[in-house]
Formats: structure tokens, sequence, C-alpha cells
């Protein structure tokens, strides 16, 4: 499934089942393809251990991932098509662990708080951080230096929170409902988290971060 020039959209919604062991880790990285809708919580009240995020989706190290702030991460064809071709190897939707894979929009430049509507269902979605490298994805890809080369290519995709609870399905319209005043990207953060501590003064308009960010950001200016 391929769409027009100018149109973003969900191509597919992908959600771990099952865990997947990675020697001492378990991971819900193995996300595959849904042909069903697939609900999305707002942040609430955690009852039986349910926070926000995609409804049926396995996160094991619930430290480092899941939560509010990092409920739907999406990551775009075009960028694995990208590694595809720098890997000489196939990358199938949901492989980097993503809730949505994307068509048609440049993850890499979002705007941190920038929101979305995705679909028909009342789902909104704000932008929060980019996502950053870890053991588990080097384990689960198998590639030796993947943090690294990772890094390098500086196409890190997006971490959402939700703002209103709603349900995506592949083929769902994008629509950016509204964008900050500042200038601050996923590109920015991601180079200020991997290294580039001289861009940490630069993120403070971004009030959208996640706190743990926001943080680094006061104790770095």
């Amino acid at each position: 499934m391929r769409l027009a020039s100018g149109m973003a959209s969900v191509l597919t919604v992908n959600t771990a089942l099952t865990p997947v062991d990675l020697g001492r880790r378990r991971s819900g990285i193995d996300k595959r393809p849904s042909t069903d809708p697939l609900e999305v919580r707002a942040p609430g009240p955690r009852k039986g251990g349910l926070g926000s995020g995609v409804v049926g989706d396995s996160v094991c190290d619930s430290k480092h991932h899941g939560g509010d702030d990092q409920a739907v991460y999406a990551y775009s064809r075009e960028d694995l098509d990208r590694w595809e071709a720098e890997l000489d190897r196939e990358l199938t939707n949901g492989m980097f662990g993503e809730n949505i894979t994307t068509a048609g929009v440049d993850l890499t430049n979002l705007l941190i708080g920038e929101r979305w509507a995705v679909g028909e269902d009342g789902l909104v979605l704000e932008v929060t951080s980019p996502r950053t490298p870890c053991q588990t994805f080097v384990k689960w890809l198998g590639i030796p230096g993947w943090i690294k080369t990772f890094t390098a290519m500086g196409h890190p995709g997006a971490y959402f929170r939700v703002i209103e609870p709603g349900t995506m399905r592949a083929g769902d319209r994008i629509e950016v409902i509204s964008r900050p005043e500042h200038d601050v990207t996923i590109s920015m953060v991601f180079r200020a988290l991997m290294g580039e501590s001289a861009l940490y003064p630069t993120l403070a308009p971004a009030t959208a971060l996640p706190d743990k960010i926001k943080a680094q950001v006061a104790k770095r200016s």
C-alpha cells in the first residue's frame, strides 16, 4: 500500500501480542501489523496495571519503555526503506518496534508538542520525544554497532502521548491540528540526547517534552 504524495497516513498499526526472549531480556519489540483496529487509552488510573497506550500491546520493561510520554511510537515507511537499502535486508512494518508505520510524513522534523488527529474515532496524539536506541534494539536486530549506526542516520522516529483516546487502523488519515510556536524538532532533541550537549539550551521552549528530558535541559542550560 502506497499513498499519494502529500497525504499523511497510517500505513499499518502494529502490536506485540507475545513478548520475545532476547537473552536476559524479554521485550515487546516484535510488533506485527494488525488486521483489526487498535484501541488507544488516554492517561488515567492504572487499574490492573493498565496505563495509556495501545490496548493489548506488550511492554516488558516499563522503566524504559511505554508510559504516558511514550504511549505510541511511530516510524515511517520511508525511513524503513532507507534502512533496507543501507542494511541490504528486508524490514517489515513494525520491525523497529513501532505501533504505527506512517507514510507521507517526515517524522524527523516534527515539532515537539505538535498534535495529530488520527482517523475518525477521536484519537488525538501529541509529539513528545525521539526514540533513543538501546541494547534491546541491538539484540533484536542482531547488528553489531547498531546504536552508533542508528544514531548516525538521524531518523529516530517519534513518541507520542495520548491527548484524546480512540482507535487507529491501517489507512487512517493523519491530520496536524496544532503546532507550537517554537522550532524544536524531533531531530534537535535526538541530537542533544545522543551527545550534542550544546543543543540542550535550545530545547527549553519545548514544554511538551517529557519531565525527564526537561530536567536534563534545565541542568545543562
